[in-house]
């Protein structure tokens, strides 16, 4: 698949520069929300649950398309976005950053996201890795599958070639030969099944637990925590729906995205939806990820998950 035509399928608006930083004002007139190609927000989206929750204070939502955790999290750290989803690893480089953001919720990821090989490729075994080139979007969750698996085998880091990708370049990429894995989810890990040739190496969930989160800019959560509680329950609302409609689903996230709706239909039937607290469970697993990107020396100084989680009951 040449590039022009992965991108017909993933390219996204990486926004939030340029944008003007809010004024925190009590008088809120809009939440921006940032979202990338898959899960609970696409739905939320499509389904306008948010913009229906603050009609009655006319609150506007506006969305903002990212293609991966990171570029998202540098635009709500600068106050250019008020409330998004990442995986596990985005949040942790942004925390070692400083980052103005908070975890506000979370949600246990039980499926959708590992390690492609090519369907003929000789690479049988995670050890098979070793020397050959990997790509995958850095500070993103990939990211921290590839590190969890190379582990789980006896590598290292070094053991590996790390080609950093995002994930409209690494598509081609894998495709032409460039890349001998990828590590990627869905919908882009959908792609590689369905478009690409690709072969589940490994999955994610067979070498570490992993999480996806819900993110706040701090300031947003300080000025209007009632609005990001409605949020959070008004993204609950969605998530309930999506766990009982997956083809509905299916069909909502191909019309927001563009990605062809078989696509989307696998990356639907094995996603998790439920979205609950940050548990004490959560933040361990979390701390762990840190953890090993501190030890690995890719996040300059050891972090504590715990500071920046936020729990409902503040105000």
């Amino acid at each position: 698949m040449k590039r022009r035509e992965f991108l017909k399928l993933s390219a996204a608006v990486v926004a939030g520069t340029g944008l003007p930083l809010r004024a925190q004002a009590a008088d809120l007139k809009e939440i921006r929300v940032g979202y990338q190609k898959t899960g609970v927000l696409v739905v939320a989206r499509q389904r306008a649950i948010l913009e229906k929750k603050f009609a009655d204070r006319n609150i506007a939502i506006r969305w903002i398309e990212f293609t991966s955790g990171p570029p998202l999290m540098e635009a709500m750290g600068n106050g250019n976005v008020d409330f998004g989803a990442v995986g596990d690893t985005p949040p942790i480089f942004a925390q070692a950053a400083n980052a103005n953001v908070v975890y506000v919720a979370g949600s246990r990821i039980t499926n959708g996201q590992g390690i492609l090989v090519p369907e003929r490729s000789e690479i049988k075994a995670v050890a098979d890795l070793k020397g050959r080139r990997v790509g995958f979007a850095k500070g993103t969750s990939a990211h921290n599958v590839v590190v969890a698996a190379l582990e789980g085998v006896g590598l290292t880091y070094a053991d590996i070639t790390p080609v950093y990708l995002s994930p409209p370049d690494a598509g081609p990429a894998f495709a032409n030969g460039g890349i001998e894995a990828w590590a990627i989810w869905d919908p882009y890990f959908a792609i590689g099944q369905k478009r690409q040739n690709g072969r589940i190496l490994v999955n994610a969930y067979e070498v570490a637990k992993t999480n996806s989160f819900y993110l706040a800019n701090r300031d947003f959560v300080s000025a209007h925590a009632r609005e990001t509680r409605e949020v959070i329950d008004g993204l609950s609302e969605a998530a309930r729906w999506a766990e009982d409609h997956r083809d509905d689903v299916a069909r909502t996230l191909a019309a927001v995205t563009g990605v062809p709706l078989d696509v989307q239909t696998l990356a639907a039937n094995r996603a998790t939806f439920t979205i609950g607290p940050v548990t004490e469970e959560i933040v361990a697993t979390q701390q762990g990820v840190a953890d090993r990107f501190h030890r690995l020396g890719l996040i300059p100084k050891p972090i504590v998950v715990r500071d920046i989680v936020w729990r409902s009951t503040q105000t």
